[in-house]
């Protein structure tokens, strides 16, 4: 699964630039652009935030993300995509992941980004330290979403 020369993912250990990065999937073909941009809070569970701390496997890490570039190419009519996450230290309101995807129609585009965000939680071995006035957490890993009801299969009889 190969992604095309002119998508963006990496890692990186400086200041995420967003406006590059959606100038960079924009194309006279494309009729959106759907960003993602995760960025640190000043919070959690009701503690005040201090700053966060993102480590990877970065071998692994980057490969995962190339994987996930590549499925969106291979499952969603889309023309290009960046998808960048930050390690180190990050500051409150510096951006920690950014996506964007691009494509003719707006509902691929949502789909798509939407797709990498869920995917990326779940697969892709980074980790968040998040510190506060009186020590850290580690941060737990997002779990996939539960099927519904509707949608479980039913054991056979």
């Amino acid at each position: 699964m190969a992604t095309p020369s002119t998508d963006i993912t990496s890692l990186v250990h400086e200041p995420i630039d967003p406006v590059a990065l959606a100038a960079s999937v924009r194309g006279n073909g494309d009729g959106a652009i759907v960003i993602f941009d995760g960025f640190v809070r000043d919070h959690f569970k009701n503690r005040r935030t201090l700053y966060l701390e993102y480590e990877a496997y970065e071998p692994m890490a980057l490969a995962k993300v190339q994987e996930i570039a590549a499925y969106l190419h291979n499952h969603f009519p889309i023309h290009r995509v960046a998808l960048v996450h930050r390690l180190g230290r990050l500051e409150i309101g510096e951006t920690s992941v950014y996506i964007a995807v691009s494509a003719a129609h707006r509902a691929v585009a949502f789909d798509a980004c939407r797709y990498a965000i869920d995917t990326l939680k779940r697969t892709v071995p980074i980790w968040k330290k998040e510190y506060f006035e009186d020590g850290y957490v580690w941060a737990d890993g997002e779990l996939p979403p539960v099927p519904s009801a509707t949608s479980a299969v039913k054991p056979a009889s």
